[in-house]
């Protein structure tokens, strides 16, 4: 693992390091204030640009406040991948070394709040050229290790990979941080906000809430649990070195094989279809150990290998038409299949 002087400051030749940062958790969890720490130590100790981008400072205030009365979960959605298309924009710039260009079809407002923030964290500066407005990128932003700190909820799972997917098309460090704050604590805290979420909403995304689960997910794999605010400056070490290790170690293409393959697996395995074609082959080799343990002639052995050959494609129109198949008791995992002839045959 990198220590901090080998990735501190400006002084350094080779390409610059640059990272995403998932900050996620309970609304009230103390997000925001951790996130505000955070970068202001690693401005101070690591010589780092910084970024925060908190999720509701910048997305429209009529719609946040809609929200709070009854989600429009559609609108929801395409405003926050707007806003990591903001991101992207701002990354194409830093990593081509040239002025932000504005985006043709965007939310005036949630734009002009999202270059306010990065205006306000000395990431970008104003300019005008043949009268056309344009953003140019600060020393600050292009000449030091950069991380993107994103602040918000991001209960779902597809949430925080629709970041890391963009942290993989750029080759960037990605890394994911749990505030996890006792819910009782985050209604509490929210009762005293002045703009307070309903508390069956907190409710709500506390039962949905997705944890980063590195063990089954690759792409989670740097990933750290912050138990409570309380114990965010303990944690500052650990912090520090999950960002440092994903600043070394930026996503690769390379990984995307194994995250499908991964991916492929988990649908396989849950898939209906994949499951029946499981169960019939483990009926099929019950039915012939039953056939040869009860010492069957070799014609009605030969019968049922010929049946079940012949009859397989029959057998996957009827599951998957839902015909003439019964199940004779839900303890009972076996089915019956019946054939034109009077005498069923029964397999398992």
């Amino acid at each position: 693992m990198k220590t901090a002087e080998n990735t501190r400051g400006t002084g350094s030749d080779g390409p610059r390091k640059r990272g995403l940062c998932v900050l996620c958790g309970l609304p009230a969890a103390g997000k925001s204030t951790f996130a505000r720490a955070l970068a202001h130590r690693l401005r101070q100790e690591q010589g780092w640009a910084v970024g925060v981008v908190a999720y509701d400072d910048v997305m429209p205030d009529a719609f946040l406040a809609g929200a709070r009365a009854r989600p429009a979960l559609s609108q929801w959605k395409l405003l926050r991948q707007e806003l990591l298309k903001y991101l992207e924009y701002f990354l194409m710039a830093v990593i081509n070394g040239c002025q932000m260009s504005v985006p043709p079809n965007r939310t005036e407002a949630m734009w002009e709040d999202f270059i306010t923030c990065l205006k306000d964290q000395d990431l970008i500066f104003s300019a005008a050229f043949e009268a056309q407005s344009c953003y140019l990128l600060t020393k600050t932003a292009v000449s030091r290790p950069l991380f993107l700190v994103l602040d918000d909820n991001f209960y779902y799972q597809s949430m925080r990979y629709e970041v890391y997917q963009l942290a993989r098309k750029y080759s960037l460090g990605f890394c994911q941080l749990l505030l996890d704050c006792p819910l009782e604590t985050c209604l509490q805290r929210n009762g005293q906000r002045p703009q307070a979420l309903p508390p069956e909403t907190i409710h709500l995304m506390g039962r949905k809430l997705e944890k980063p689960n590195p063990e089954k997910n690759a792409w989670e794999h740097y990933s750290l649990t912050i138990p409570s605010p309380a114990c965010a400056s303990e944690a500052s070490l650990e912090v520090t070195d999950l960002l440092l290790t994903a600043l070394e170690n930026p996503v690769k293409y390379a990984e995307d094989n194994m995250e499908q393959k991964d991916t492929d697996r988990i649908i396989c395995s849950t898939n209906i279809l994949h499951k029946t074609d499981q169960t019939l082959r483990r009926i099929v080799s019950q039915t012939m150990k039953e056939a040869k343990g009860n010492q069957e002639g070799f014609s009605e052995m030969t019968f049922k290998q010929r049946w079940v050959r012949a009859n397989h494609a029959a057998i996957w129109r009827i599951i998957l038409g839902n015909e003439h198949i019964k199940c004779r008791s839900p303890k009972v995992g076996w089915l019956q299949c019946c054939r034109i002839e009077k005498r069923p045959l029964s397999m398992g």
